[in-house]
């Protein structure tokens, strides 16, 4: 009969830098779809091939998901899961911009919905970065697969002081906690490994993103104080809440119109028209109604009062999750610079709430 505290474990562990790797493949997605859309809107949408055969950059996509999904089967270094991470970034990105000709019947690239579909996915990708960014609850077994993990700097010869007190710090844990004795002598005999004196350590070379790191920490201290940092955000939801509101009311203006029967109102949106009046006169009196409250929050801000930083938060993160989504189909790809600079703003605030709000 089996023991029953040593049948096989399934349970999984998250792997050391996973956050990393998502931040790369989410990166990495989104600039792809980005410069894929600005390439082919300044090159007149060109096609590879001729007559009847269309090579379509869904296929590099493809191809590039199928590399990165062999690289981790073949090799075992750590140093491939940064280039996992980054093609499959840009490859999901290739894929997935395509998406409007698999869902409709004349394969039309430029369907609408396709737009928000695409930004939809991005954002749940977003939360799922945020949930693997909070820090895992700490498990003996866990410590152990990071230190086995961690070994491969030893084989390289490129460990050095600053890992090998990590996994001196992982490897104490394990032996001080409570949990299958086997485990314990492992980590006991592994931190007798690292403690030997004859052990290798390189010379510390500090990573590209800790000295990028380095160098905004020090340009923060310098030049980013909570007053220069307010400042800032206040003109930042100053203009984008005038912009949000002036769009709304032009929007209103200049895309409604009666149609040829003069029976009821129609809109035109990039030479296209679109039935569902409720729904863009909806997104217009959201998207005045949010620029009016980031008007509001940057007179707060600019008095240095907390309501400031919660009314800029929530604005934008409505803005980010829902209006947008609705900008991204009536407007497609236009979108995408103010959503990223409505983002840009959400984590100077987010960054203003952690730092100076309390």
């Amino acid at each position: 009969m089996i023991n029953p505290d040593y049948r096989a474990i399934r349970r999984p562990v998250r792997r050391p830098g996973a956050d990393t790797y998502l931040l790369l493949t989410l990166l990495s997605f989104a600039l792809s779809v980005s410069l894929t859309r600005l390439f082919l809107e300044l090159a007149g949408y060109p096609q590879l091939g001729g007559g009847k055969l269309h090579i379509a950059h869904m296929l590099w996509g493809g191809l590039l998901l199928f590399v990165a999904a062999m690289l981790p089967l073949i090799f075992v270094n750590r140093w491939v899961y940064t280039w996992v991470a980054v093609l499959s970034g840009v490859g999901i990105g290739l894929f997935i911009d395509e998406i409007g000709k698999f869902i409709t019947q004349n394969n039309d690239y430029f369907f609408p919905p396709a737009a928000p579909m695409i930004y939809a996915f991005f954002l749940i990708c977003v939360l799922l970065y945020l949930r693997v960014n909070r820090p895992p609850p700490r498990h003996p077994r866990a410590e152990l697969y990071a230190t086995l993990e961690m070994m491969e700097e030893v084989l390289d010869h490129d460990l050095d002081a600053h890992e090998r007190a990590e996994i001196e710090t992982r490897l104490r844990y394990v032996i001080e906690a409570e949990g299958s004795p086997e485990l314990r002598r492992l980590a006991r005999d592994l931190l007798g490994f690292f403690g030997d004196e004859h052990t290798y350590l390189a010379p510390a070379k500090p990573r590209f993103e800790k000295r990028l790191e380095a160098r905004l920490r020090t340009l923060e201290r310098r030049h980013l104080d909570q007053g220069r940092l307010r400042s800032i955000l206040t003109i930042g939801m100053a203009v984008m809440g005038a912009f949000a509101s002036l769009a709304s009311l032009r929007a209103m203006a200049s895309d409604l119109r009666l149609d040829q029967g003069g029976t009821g109102l129609t809109f035109a949106v990039q030479n296209a028209t679109f039935a569902h009046v409720s729904w863009f006169l909806s997104l217009q009196v959201f998207q005045f109604l949010l620029g009016a409250a980031l008007i509001l929050s940057s007179v707060y801000l600019m008095k240095g009062r907390k309501e400031g930083v919660d009314i800029s938060y929530v604005a934008l993160l409505v803005y980010l999750t829902m209006v947008d989504l609705l900008l991204f189909y009536y407007y497609q790809f236009s979108t995408t610079i103010t959503a990223i600079v409505q983002f840009i703003l959400l984590l100077g605030v987010i960054y203003y709430r952690q730092s100076y709000a309390t």
